[in-house]
C-alpha cells in the first residue's frame, strides 16, 4: 500500500504491554497507541505514516508485518542503544478498572516527533495522546493546513500542562477524551454542557468515549448544538480492552480518509466503523484481534450495529 492523499500521518506510540486479565496473560506484546491506530486503518485500507520512536529491542519482524499492512514507517526513530516504552497492567474483574504495574518511558523519554518531508502536506493527521508542546509541534512542522486533525489526550496533561494543551486543542478539529475527562476539561458535569464549553475551545467536533457504553459526538452549528450516540456492541467474550480506543480512533480517522469528506454524517459513520473495530480488539489479547479481521468480518460487524440501532418508532404515541 503505497503513500497516496487518502494516507493519515500518525504521532503515537510503537512499544511493548504486559498485561494481565482474568482471562489470562501475556508479557510483552507489541502495543501502543501508533501501533493500534496503524492496523485499525489497515482494515479499511487506508494507508498511515506512523511517527514513533523505538528501542533497539524492537523486532525487525513486527516492522515488516505492520509495513505489509500498509505502515509506512519512515518516520520511526531508533536511537542506538535505546529500549522501547514499555507498559504493564492489570485489568479488574468487570474489565473497566485497570492497575498500572509497571512503566518505562525508555527512548519515549526523549521523542520529539519529526515529521518526514513527503508527509508535511498530508490531508489527515492524528495526533495520539502525548505531551501538548509536542503536539503543537507537529502542527508546526505541517506545510498546510491538513483537512482533518483529530487530537486524543487524557486527565494526566490537564493536570500538568492544561495550558497548552488548551492551546493545541484550539488549533485542531475533532478533540477525543472520555467523559470523566471532558468533565474535567470544561469544569461541567453535565457532559451537554461540557460540550458546548469544549467546542466553545475551537475544535469542530468533540468526540466523548464512554467505554463499554459507547461514544458521543458532538457538533455545533448556527448556535445549535448536534449530537449523535454509538453504543457499545455487546460482547459474549471481552479478553483485553488494552488498545480499544486507540482502535476505535484509527477506525474513524480512517473513514473520514477513504470518503474524502469532514461533515458531521460522515463523523458520525466513522463512530460507529471505529466502535466496530474496537469490538474486535476486545475480543483477543493486545493486537491480535485486530490484526485479523477481514473486511467481510468488518462488513457483517457493522450490520450488526445498524440491526441494534434501528428503531423506526411503530407503535409509539407521543
Amino acid at each position: 500500500m503505497s503513500w497516496t492523499d487518502s494516507s493519515v500521518v500518525v504521532v503515537g506510540t510503537v512499544a511493548f504491554d504486559s498485561i494481565k486479565t482474568p482471562f489470562g496473560e501475556r508479557a510483552r506484546i507489541v502495543g501502543g497507541a501508533g501501533t493500534y491506530i496503524g492496523w485499525s486503518a489497515s482494515r479499511l485500507g487506508v494507508g498511515t505514516g506512523l511517527v514513533s520512536v523505538i528501542g533497539e529491542d524492537f523486532q525487525q519482524s513486527e516492522l515488516d508485518l505492520m509495513s505489509q499492512a500498509g505502515m509506512a514507517l519512515e518516520g520511526i526513530d531508533r536511537p542506538v542503544g535505546g529500549k522501547s516504552f514499555f507498559w504493564a497492567g492489570s485489568y479488574h474483574m468487570d474489565m473497566n478498572g485497570r492497575d498500572t504495574l509497571e512503566t518505562e518511558l525508555n527512548v519515549l523519554a526523549d521523542f520529539n516527533p519529526e515529521i518526514p518531508a513527503a508527509w508535511r502536506g498530508a490531508k489527515y493527521l492524528m495526533l495520539g495522546n502525548i505531551d501538548p508542546n509536542l503536539q503543537a509541534s507537529v502542527l508546526d512542522q505541517m506545510t498546510e493546513r491538513p483537512e482533518l486533525v483529530v487530537l486524543d489526550t487524557m486527565n494526566f496533561w490537564m493536570d500538568i500542562a492544561m495550558e497548552p494543551l488548551k492551546a493545541v486543542i484550539a488549533r485542531v478539529d475533532v478533540l477525543t477524551i472520555n467523559d470523566e475527562e471532558a468533565r474535567q476539561l470544561s469544569g461541567e458535569r453535565s457532559l451537554i454542557k461540557a460540550a458546548r464549553a469544549i467546542l466553545a475551545m475551537g475544535p469542530r467536533y468533540l468526540v466523548i468515549k464512554k467505554g463499554e457504553h459507547g461514544a458521543l459526538l458532538f457538533h455545533e452549528e448556527g448556535g445549535k448544538l448536534q449530537y449523535f450516540f454509538c453504543p457499545a456492541l455487546p460482547l459474549e467474550d471481552v479478553v483485553d480492552p488494552t488498545g480499544a480506543g486507540d482502535t476505535f480512533a484509527g477506525g474513524f480517522i480512517a473513514h473520514v480518509a477513504r470518503t474524502g469528506s469532514t461533515d458531521f454524517e460522515t463523523l458520525k459513520q466513522g463512530i460507529v466503523v471505529g466502535s466496530a473495530l474496537a469490538s474486535f480488539t476486545c475480543e483477543a489479547f493486545g493486537t491480535e484481534g485486530i490484526r485479523a479481521v477481514t473486511r467481510e468480518a468488518l462488513d457483517a460487524r457493522i450490520a450488526e450495529f445498524r440491526r441494534m440501532m434501528d428503531w423506526n418508532g411503530a407503535g409509539v404515541e407521543a
